[in-house]
């Protein structure tokens, strides 16, 4: 996800002046939980690559290393001191305590899946690592589907705007990729949530006795 006041103008004269050294910081930077536009910055990386102003694989290796220690920082953000702060958000928008505690549990059950597929959501993939600390998921494991996930996600990304972008405008890349992105959050927040809501409503019939 990016800022909106980030214009994609912006984000080439960034990709075009910094090169290498603005997908990096680009993709790392969301990765660790701040909202830039990293998937951005890596798609135009690649449509750089593929007009020739830019090395392919250099690209890809600074997305996938970007988007591992991103992603890295965020898990030890999220693991030392991301769960106090998401009580005291709850207790700002008065969310319960409890109602926090299934999302982390369903989040728990699912890191793996989240980890790995979270660099394709909106959203998701910034608060993926911090999620993943605050679940205390075992860095072990963390780091594998981090390092596959992210593997798999640079490679789809700066291989289609290395290749579509040359046939496409970037512009409607940058919005087909976004619009994808979009989608996935919805059905993520549906596969959350919905779970969560069933098993509230059988707890409330329980104690009603129905």
């Amino acid at each position: 996800m990016s800022l909106e006041f980030v214009s994609l103008e912006t984000i080439q004269f960034i990709a075009h002046k910094y090169g290498y050294l603005a997908v990096f910081l680009g993709i790392a930077l969301e990765n660790a939980g701040i909202p830039l536009p990293g998937e951005t910055i890596t798609l135009v990386g690649g449509f750089l690559a593929g007009s020739g102003e830019l090395m392919y694989w250099y690209v890809l290796g600074c997305a996938i290393m970007g988007a591992i220690f991103g992603d890295s920082c965020g898990y030890w953000i999220g693991k030392y001191g991301g769960w106090p702060f998401m009580l005291r958000l709850g207790k700002i928008f008065r969310i319960q305590e409890t109602k926090l505690m299934d999302v982390k549990n369903q989040f728990s059950k699912n890191a793996a899946k989240a980890v790995f597929f979270g660099r394709f959501v909106t959203l998701l993939r910034i608060f993926a690592g911090p999620l993943a600390g605050i679940a205390q998921m075992p860095y072990w494991k963390f780091l594998l589907c981090n390092f596959a996930g992210a593997t798999i996600w640079a490679l789809t990304m700066v291989s289609l705007s290395f290749f579509v972008g040359q046939v496409v405008p970037l512009e409607k890349l940058v919005s087909w990729v976004a619009q994808f992105g979009i989608v996935a959050l919805t059905l993520v927040f549906a596969w959350i949530l919905i779970p969560i809501s069933l098993e509230s409503l059988k707890k409330g019939n329980q104690n009603t006795g129905l």
